[in-house]
């Protein structure tokens, strides 16, 4: 008789696999190597036929593993196919991978797969795992499978008339198959091996059970009557599937006696022929399987020794070895880059600060009020950090002495008069990377000290261009103030401090710089999650005694044009976007405490009670080139400041443009608001008595 031939089974990856092994990599596995568990399917072997020759052709014995696998809890089987178990183990090196101990992790699954035979479960009988390595940088999976199975000694024989129809079979029939199908469908779960026993007084009386109770459901029914069915993923007409070289190994095990002729039943039939198709015929077949009795073990009283077993899939060059999934060529350009902009950071959480919420900062919408030098590093350093909204605000239009400084302008942005500033930044970051949302606007900002002409159209216009900047911080969670004068950080700071925004401030002179970020609103402070008070943290304008005034007016070139040491403004951007990240990944985040400022005594024993996951977050950084050196400094909340006072702010919310106007258009109006005129005041009666009394206060004395 012929020798038994089996069909290998062949992995059948799809692409949301990769997928799905990469975000858990970089999410949560990280360092990890232990094994996943994985679930996959194969459904009945199927055929096409050829329209040319009109032989039907078999298509390959495969195992379907996507990304749902993973995630077996909630794993649902494909409709038409059963479950197979198994096993995913991911290296964290290609050396790794390819120093892997094959044979042991091999030994390793079979073992685990004999000891399932010798409970009597079924559940592993196609249990399969593979072995991974993927190179996220370059979107490069490799992987080996191995699907383990039992070498029988001797081998198993067909019967001499092979494969039939079980259609034909004359205990089966069309009915008996009509039976069996419906049974198989009525299952909670699809069996992949089941038992079949007839009746010899009507052929048609089919009744089904499962494997694992052979013995029961056996009991009564004579050898002859017996069958034992499997879903067959081999649509090969001489060689059936991989999963029946197990099937026969289990049954050997416990039933030797009654196993050494197996008539077996290759279901290949997910829905009944219907008469009217192309192919109206039953697939499945029947066979009859021998055995010689001297492969039976020796007893069943103690567990038998395990038999040899073969199964790693080879490589599509015919040999043993894994495999590659390249999908960086198949991959949306955009998407791809999206994933590369991720993975720097995400590697950050593997090792060094496991708790870091990127979440938080990519999901930061972000306001740049200034395109400058300044704007277009701090954007850059957005990016570097995930974000994916940057908005610029600017007026101006880009200069030929803009590109070499100012790294989102190339040339031929200064031709043609020189786009608008906003608008070529935005478009620089989307050439940088497309999948990022980057929008430019050009907006004039009112200014205290620069009147609005009392003209109809200069009004309408200014309050137009005072209503979009509200809705623009409306719209975003952070505004960096980034532009090249004093007067011109007013208004968003007092839109923003009033909206309760983030506020970070950058500026910058000839070799020093200032970044900062704005304290709370004085009226939303509370308790900080230790108990303690949030403490009030000043703005750009606390330190001030004055109100913000003209400083735009009467310069001459070298103060009309920003004169810096070239490298100050990327050391401050720099600074200014690691201050903000510092204060997203602080649990008091816009209130978080500033570490103490810096004593001759205190600068090597700095208090850790402030930090969050990134360290501290100072309130003021001060920055010194010619000393390279930069100093934290702590300012606080003054209650008469013209630019975060409760004074101010509630001025504002509660009259609005009108309120703007008068600031815009009095230079003295800011300080009448919020009282500094008569603290001026107070201060130069308080002078002038003092010098009174040095006056009349002469005792004749040299001294």
């Amino acid at each position: 008789m012929p020798i038994l031939q089996f069909t290998p089974l062949s992995s059948l990856i799809q692409p949301s696999l990769w997928h799905t092994l990469t975000n858990l990599k970089l999410d949560v596995l990280k360092l990890s190597d232990d094994a996943l568990s994985l679930k996959g399917s194969y459904a009945p072997g199927r055929t096409v036929r050829d329209r040319e020759t009109g032989v039907d052709v078999a298509l390959g014995c495969s195992l379907t593993v996507g990304g749902e696998g993973l995630n077996v809890e909630e794993y649902e089987i494909p409709h038409g196919s059963v479950v197979a178990n198994g096993t995913l183990k991911n290296y964290n090196t290609i050396e790794e991978f390819k120093n892997a101990d094959k044979t042991a992790l091999f030994n390793q699954e079979a073992q685990a797969i004999w000891d399932s035979i010798l409970t009597k479960s079924t559940t592993n009988l196609t249990k399969f795992f593979v072995i991974t390595f993927a190179d996220l940088k370059k979107y490069k999976y490799y992987y080996w499978f191995a699907f383990p199975a039992f070498v029988a000694k001797p081998v198993w024989e067909i019967g001499a008339e092979g494969w039939s129809s079980a259609a034909d079979d004359g205990e089966l029939g069309v009915d008996g198959l009509k039976e069996i199908h419906a049974q198989l469908r009525s299952q909670p779960t699809p069996l992949p091996f089941f038992l079949v026993k007839t009746s010899p007084n009507s052929p048609a009386s089919i009744t089904i059970g499962k494997v694992e109770d052979y013995a029961t459901f056996f009991a009564d029914t004579p050898l002859n009557q017996r069958i034992v069915g499997f879903i067959d993923p081999s649509a090969d007409p001489v060689s059936p599937g991989w999963p029946l070289r197990n099937l026969l190994a289990y049954l050997r095990v416990h039933y030797p006696e009654d196993t050494q002729t197996v008539r077996v039943l290759r279901w290949r039939d997910t829905e009944i022929p219907v008469a009217s198709s192309s192919s109206p015929t039953w697939k499945s077949q029947i066979g009859t399987l021998t055995i010689a009795p001297s492969s039976a073990p020796p007893s069943t009283s103690s567990p038998p020794p395990r038999m040899s077993a073969v199964g790693w899939e080879k490589n599509p060059q015919g040999k043993l070895g894994p495999r590659l999934a390249d999908l960086a060529p198949m991959m949306d350009p955009t998407r791809l880059a999206g994933q590369a902009v991720d993975l720097n950071l995400k590697l950050m959480r593997w090792r060094i600060l496991p708790a870091l919420e990127l979440e938080k900062i990519a999901e930061t919408r972000a306001l740049l009020l200034g395109a400058g030098t300044l704007g277009c590093y701090v954007a850059r350093g957005l990016m570097g950090w995930g974000v994916r909204k940057i908005t610029f605000v600017d007026y101006g239009k880009v200069s030929f002495s803009n590109p070499v400084r100012q790294p989102l302008f190339e040339f031929t942005d200064c031709l043609e008069g020189g786009k608008p500033k906003a608008e070529a930044a935005a478009e620089a970051l989307k050439r940088i990377f497309p999948g990022i949302e980057a929008s430019g606007h050009t907006l004039s900002i009112p200014m205290p000290g620069h009147p609005i002409p009392a003209n109809p159209t200069s009004l309408a216009q200014a309050k137009a261009d005072v209503e979009r900047l509200e809705k623009l911080i409306d719209e975003h969670d952070v505004v960096f103030l980034l532009m090249d004068s004093r007067e011109s950080r007013w208004l968003p700071g007092v839109i923003a401090g009033a909206k309760g925004k983030i506020i970070i401030n950058a500026a910058l002179g000839f070799d020093t710089y200032l970044v900062m970020r704005h304290g709370a609103r004085a009226s939303s402070l509370g308790e900080a999650k230790d108990g303690k008070k949030h403490q009030a943290l000043g703005c750009y304008y606390c330190n001030d005694v004055v109100a913000p005034a003209d400083s735009l007016s009467d310069r001459t070139l070298d103060q009309m044009c920003t004169v810096t040491r070239p490298g100050l403004a990327p050391i401050a951007s720099a600074t200014a976007v690691e201050l903000l990240a510092s204060l997203l990944q602080h649990p008091d985040g816009i209130h978080a405490a500033p570490p103490p400022a810096t004593t001759a005594s205190s600068a090597n024993n700095e208090s850790e009670e402030t930090f969050g996951v990134l360290g501290a977050v100072p309130h003021q950084l001060r920055g010194f080139l010619n000393q390279f050196k930069t100093i934290p400094l702590v300012g606080a909340k003054y209650d008469r400041c013209t630019g975060c006072s409760e004074t101010v702010l509630k001025a504002y919310e509660t009259q609005g443009f009108d309120m703007l106007l008068q600031a815009f258009n009095d230079t003295k109006y800011l300080e009448k608001l919020t009282g500094l005129d008569k603290l001026f005041a107070e201060t130069e009666a308080a002078l002038e008595s003092v010098e009174w009394a040095g006056e009349g206060d002469d005792d004749g004395d040299d001294f």
